[in-house]
């Protein structure tokens, strides 16, 4: 089985896609592969630009990347309440290319962010637009205070309740 995961953030140094890596490492013989947002950077999504350009080949890109998993696992950064426009923006394009994203596969909806809260918010609306989008989720979690709960360096989460929760959310996947 191949799990593919990322953070749904650009951000070089994203908390997001070092929780969706560790989420996903977290299912025994699962090959992973985790994705950078970067590597899909594509013009902001208007009708106007797909007229133009039409549908970019790193949209389709990204979404043959999710065809090819038997399960997905994305962590969600929140900027002011909602998806942050890289996620955002290319979610748009994919979605143009082929509705439904997530094309029926099981899904975990992660998120965090380094405040009490925990991207909380985003993830509510990611869970709740998820059926729109072909996504089976199977569990999320919220994952607050994310540099007193995880170590960057193992790259794992070093709150042992925290690690529960998520094992426990990771074996609904399948």
């Amino acid at each position: 089985m191949k799990i593919v995961a990322f953070g749904a953030s650009n951000s070089k140094k994203s908390i997001n896609k070092a929780l969706a890596a560790h989420a996903a490492s977290l299912v025994e013989e699962a090959q992973v592969e985790v994705l950078d947002l970067n590597d899909f950077e594509i013009p902001m999504f208007s009708e106007d630009k797909e007229t133009e350009i039409g549908q970019p080949k790193l949209a389709q890109n990204f979404l043959a990347k999710l065809e090819s998993a038997s399960a997905i696992v994305v962590s969600f950064a929140e900027h002011n309440g909602s998806y942050a426009v890289a996620y955002k923006n290319l979610l748009d394009w994919t979605s143009r290319v082929k509705r439904e994203v997530f094309q029926h596969k099981p899904v975990v909806f992660l998120a965090t962010s380094p405040g009490p809260g925990g991207a909380a918010n985003v993830l509510h609306t990611a869970v709740t637009s998820a059926p729109f989008f072909g996504a089976e989720v199977r569990g999320s979690l919220s994952i607050p205070d994310f540099y007193d709960n995880f170590d960057m360096a193992r790259g794992e989460l070093n709150n042992l309740a925290m690690k529960q929760q998520l094992t426990d959310t990771m074996n609904k996947l399948f």
